[in-house]
């Protein structure tokens, strides 16, 4: 239980009178100022819906609208996709981040090809089988593509309903995110409805994206500002409760980008677990020392170099990922005569590692050196 004022510690009646007009509000609301012109609107192609809700997840839509037209004119369904090699797939997504979606969307595009000929599963419950679908994805693509009567919960929504409903349980806790589940489905308009479904579905993402934002909320512009619990109490700020914060850690590495005078570069595979997994890659060390033992050795076999290599040390910089800071140090190796620089890679021209995945910072160096 809240160690708070139980006055504002509770959890809101499951359809009272005054929550049962929201699925209304919030339909008329979406129909007049919601967002209509995205490219993965108006549509219910399950294909075009699914790659944009993977592609949105922790992602701004500035950001995704490129990437989501670039992916579509390459693989424009999921047959397409399915038939790619992963490495191209993670071409395309380099510089998106969070590169466990895309091998996860490529795993899906081969499961609904192979185990469901090529059509997505028309209910929830069977798109949470497949590869990187989880609930409230898998409900944004039956409500989205098939009305299904379901609710998601992303981080937008569970925002809007928060605030609105006055629920300030701690979503850290795994019953009090499955109470705001049964609340969230009870809100929802009927099935047959027409399109309230996807309608309503689209209103909640659209007041979380534009209104009912993390910081400074447009509250005059929110269609459930009469009845919100937050707004009237002043606790905006304080909602959604979610105590637990993953802690954060850092972690030095060096880069050894090595190329040649013509401009070949050495890049290996990255491994299947960790930072940037199975992506391309310089050789990466953990410290000076350690790389410089690698030149030493590379140096040392036959044909590599003679005397001392001679090595430009670039300034070192931070790369944020969602839970660690990389202090990355770069440094730039020319060889004369390419040889191969360790087991796990090889040469790669400068019109073939631009179409490889790679990740942002690495993609950026690369560039640089070119």
């Amino acid at each position: 239980a809240s160690s708070r004022d139980p006055r504002r510690s509770r959890l809101p009646d499951r359809m009272s009178p005054v929550h049962a007009p929201v699925a209304a509000r919030v339909v008329a609301w979406q129909r007049a100022h919601g967002r209509h012109t995205l490219p993965w609107q108006n549509t219910r192609d399950p294909y075009r819906v699914w790659l944009s809700e993977i592609m949105l997840q922790q992602t701004q839509v500035s950001t995704v609208l490129t990437y989501y037209a670039q992916f579509l004119e390459r693989f424009g369904d999921v047959a397409a996709l399915a038939a790619a090699h992963e490495d191209e797939v993670l071409g395309l997504w380099s510089g998106l981040g969070y590169y466990s979606r895309a091998r996860n969307l490529h795993r899906c595009a081969v499961d609904v090809v192979e185990l469901h000929g090529g059509s997505f599963p028309r209910t929830a419950a069977q798109l949470q089988t497949l590869p990187g679908i989880g609930r409230s994805t898998a409900a944004a693509i039956a409500a989205f593509c098939f009305g299904e009567r379901v609710a998601i919960l992303d981080g937008n929504v569970k925002r809007v309903l928060a605030r609105a409903l006055g629920f300030d349980q701690d979503l850290s806790v795994a019953a009090h995110e499955r109470a705001l589940w049964t609340i969230a489905t009870d809100l929802l308009p009927p099935a047959a409805a027409d399109d309230a479904i996807p309608r309503y579905t689209q209103g909640l993402m659209d007041l979380g994206a534009t209104v009912c934002v993390r910081r400074s909320p447009d509250c005059a512009a929110c269609p459930l500002a009469a009845t919100c619990v937050a707004r009237r109490e002043g606790r905006a700020h304080e909602l959604p409760v979610k105590s637990r914060r993953i802690k954060r850690s850092a972690q030095s590495l060096w880069l050894l980008l090595v190329r040649t005078e013509g401009g070949d570069v050495w890049l290996g595979k990255r491994p299947a677990q960790g930072v940037w997994a199975s992506l391309y890659g310089v050789p990466m060390f953990d410290s000076q020392e350690a790389l410089m033992d690698a030149v030493a050795a590379v140096v040392a076999s036959e044909g590599v170099s003679n005397g001392r290599p001679s090595l430009a040390y670039s300034d070192p910089f931070v790369h944020v990922l969602t839970h660690k800071d990389l202090h990355l140090h770069p440094v730039v190796w020319v060889l004369e005569n390419p040889s191969p620089i360790d087991g796990n890679g090889r040469w790669f021209s400068a019109q073939a590692w631009p179409a490889l995945g790679l990740p942002a910072p690495v993609r950026a160096l690369l560039a640089a050196a070119a």
